[in-house]
């Protein structure tokens, strides 16, 4: 039920596994030895993994590195490594993400020993299948009966506005962030929505597996109506659909979506209102909370007059049942278990190929730290993430960054002078590391602890009222968009800022006790990733004081286009499916970040062995062991409909061809030796150089 925009920040996807008691606060209590005459020196700690920080059991060492390195290093994992029925896709990411639940269920399960915790108190509530099945709709029916009394189309901008109060989506979703060219202040931005599944081809291609979930996502229409007893559900679901049909063709591609440039149209509500007549807009933002619009940011205005069009024309009856069926999917979780099997069987099932949902207590895990989220990291952070872990991985960061410095001075593509303002941005950068300075006050959010349904619906409204609330105010600078507990990392533009959780920095991208090969591929390589992104096709449009602007020479920014073009139609080549690719173009900023990540990570591992040379360990190199530490963190096994899913949603590549990037780079050919006539060889001239 919590969205979070993600075209206010560029992310990147990460994975990991367990941890080792070295980076946590679990350490057992010291034993005191007798003394005597020869004690034995204590055994260095090993790395969780293998000997150096490897899995070497997971190689298949049938497969040569140049004609597939992801199989290479990882083929034995993929081979023996089962996906868990209640996951659509499991690696890296998924151990650590289980990790991360198991770890926070112990400490809400600590708390709610107390009976006045409310984090216990929320955990419980959503536990308590019994007293939400007793419930029935009672709790959502105020809701179902406001949109069932709407009688007019001049009500429905006030009806939009508490759905977006009630984290019910809408044909339009407005949010208040930066404003791009103004990043001191906050401005209301709008973006295109309205549509149940998840991109617009799902609604539009003719892709036999499209269709196919196209037919079951009318069915599960079909299925919550008449689960909410309304008549002739087959009919009016069938209705609903060709409205949300509308409303894809009005929808921009992501690839625009994702264009920084092509999303900032600053606009006052006059103008609004003549692209998109029809619509009180201004109705609209009042009920959410903005009284004076002077000016807004909207992303995609082609589709907002479309969608407004659609809006305009479409059966009320047909908009009406849109919000109903969006509210009893938002909050199946917390209504009778009909719904909530349903919900999942179309988005978890249909969509994503999952078998079994998850365990009620990782859900309620979630529930817990999406209703109080600040509250929880606190605790999580003095348990799991010690001051060591820390400093050890904000001197890496720095070794990294520095690395991007001497990347840039040495770039014959760019002219001095943006050097000069490319190293000024470099300066600017903030790095957050493990988790916020300053915490977010949740003390106003009621909680209680037999009201499972009331506590999502007050948190939405409490999380919706927080953000509008931004306006008029003063950057929240040490905000973050990400728990400690989130397996992940991310780039902000508008704030110059990388951004690295608590629960990415463990093992396998990083490891105080592992070869520091293994910790410059893995997690070096996600810090040079994030910091690129600031100079990907969309960060670098972005200035020294995260400013949306032109900054470049034509000539560097020509070079630029040519090399990363390049990189896009390589994407473009690989077949996933067949008829299915990677789109190049939508996922250029992260194969962007990815190239230069690796690169400028690459960088700072051989600049740290000031000069001598990296030992051999096991026979491995310390060249070999960089790549195979970048290989290791990709370890991941798709289900066939969420991998369908993610090339037409996600601007990540998939993980093997995540791997490949390194067939752009010259060491890892000398590494392991290959040669012309493998498939991933690139001659010198091809391989594309960016950073």
């Amino acid at each position: 039920m919590k969205q979070l925009l993600l075209a206010l920040v560029a992310t990147t996807a990460l994975t990991g596994c367990a941890t080792t008691a070295s980076q946590t606060a679990e350490t057992a209590p010291p034993v005191v030895a007798e003394a005597t005459p020869e004690a034995t020196p204590a055994a260095a700690p090993k790395p969780q993994l293998g000997t150096f920080g490897f899995d070497s059991q997971g190689m298949d060492s049938s497969m040569l590195p140049g004609d597939n390195f992801y199989t290479y290093a990882n083929g034995t994992w993929a081979k023996n490594t089962p996906i868990p029925a209640d996951k659509s896709n499991y690696g890296m990411f998924g151990a650590l993400d289980d990790l991360s639940k198991e770890r926070t269920r112990t400490l809400i399960e600590e708390a709610a020993k107390d009976p006045n915790s409310r984090i216990g108190q929320v955990y419980a509530s959503f536990m308590d299948q019994a007293a939400i099945e007793a419930k029935g709709l009672a709790p959502i029916q105020p809701w179902l009966d406001r949109i069932d009394g709407v009688n007019s189309r001049a009500a429905l901008p006030a009806l939009f506005a508490e759905a977006a109060r009630n984290g019910v989506g809408t044909p339009f979703a407005a949010f208040v962030g930066q404003d791009d060219k103004n990043p001191d202040s906050y401005i209301l931005s709008l973006y295109q929505s309205g549509i149940g599944m998840p991109d617009r081809d799902y609604y539009l291609s003719n892709d036999a597996k499209i269709a196919d979930v196209r037919a079951k996502y009318l069915q599960h229409l079909t299925n919550v109506l008449t689960l909410a007893g309304e008549p002739n559900a087959a009919a009016r679901a069938k209705a609903l659909l060709a409205y949300e049909t509308d409303i894809a063709r009005a929808h921009w591609t992501r690839v625009d979506s994702r264009d920084a440039t092509k999303t900032y149209n600053k606009l006052t509500l006059a103008q609004l209102r003549s692209r998109a007549p029809g619509f009180d807009f201004g109705a609209m933002f009042r009920g959410v909370g903005v009284t004076n619009v002077d000016n807004l940011l909207v992303a995609q205005p082609s589709a907002i007059t479309g969608i407004a069009r659609v809006v305009s024309r479409a059966p009320l009856g047909v908009i009406k049942d849109q919000l109903l069926v969006r509210s009893l999917n938002g909050y199946a979780a917390v209504l009778p278990a009909k719904f909530d099997k349903e919900q999942f069987s179309f988005y978890g099932t249909a969509l994503s190929g999952t078998p079994e949902q998850e365990a009620r207590w990782k859900r309620a895990v979630d529930f817990t730290v999406g209703t109080l989220q600040d509250d929880v990291s606190q605790l999580y952070v003095q348990r799991y993430f010690p001051p060591e872990t820390k400093a050890a991985a904000d001197a890496l960061v720095k070794n990294v960054v520095e690395a991007m410095g001497r990347r840039i001075d040495n770039l014959a593509w760019m002219a001095p002078a943006t050097k000069q303002r490319a190293r000024a941005k470099l300066a600017n950068f903030t790095t957050k590391i493990g988790y916020p300075d300053q915490w977010r006050d949740m003390s106003g959010l009621e909680v209680v602890g037999s009201d499972a349904f009331g506590n999502a619906l007050r948190s939405n409204n409490f999380d919706h009222a927080y953000n509008i609330n931004k306006l008029g105010k003063p950057i929240y600078k040490w905000e973050w968009g990400m728990t400690p507990m989130t397996v992940n990392a991310y780039a902000n533009f508008s704030m110059s800022e990388i951004v690295f959780p608590a629960a990415i920095l463990q093992p396998p991208f990083f490891d105080p006790n592992a070869d520091p090969a293994i910790n410059y591929g893995g997690i070096g390589a996600v810090i040079g990733h994030e910091i690129s992104h600031h100079f990907d096709d969309q960060g670098s449009k972005y200035d020294e004081n995260g400013r949306l602007a032109d900054w470049w020479t034509p000539a560097d920014l020509a070079a630029f286009n040519a090399a990363t073009a390049k990189l896009a139609a390589q994407y473009d080549a690989y077949e996933v499916f067949p008829g299915a690719r990677v789109n190049g173009k939508f996922t250029l900023g992260e194969n962007i970040g990815d190239l230069a990540g690796l690169t400028v990570a690459y960088d700072a591992y051989r600049h740290s062995l000031n000069g001598a040379a990296a030992p051999t360990v096991d026979g491995t190199t310390g060249d070999q062991r960089f790549y195979l530490g970048w290989a290791q963190v990709w370890r991941r096994n798709y289900r066939e409909a969420n991998l369908r899913n993610r090339l037409l949603t996600d601007p990540h590549s998939p993980s093997e061809q995540r791997v490949f990037v390194v067939r752009n780079m010259d060491p890892w050919y000398q590494s392991f030796n290959v040669q012309p006539g493998q498939k991933l060889y690139l001659a010198p001239t091809e391989r594309v150089r960016v950073w």
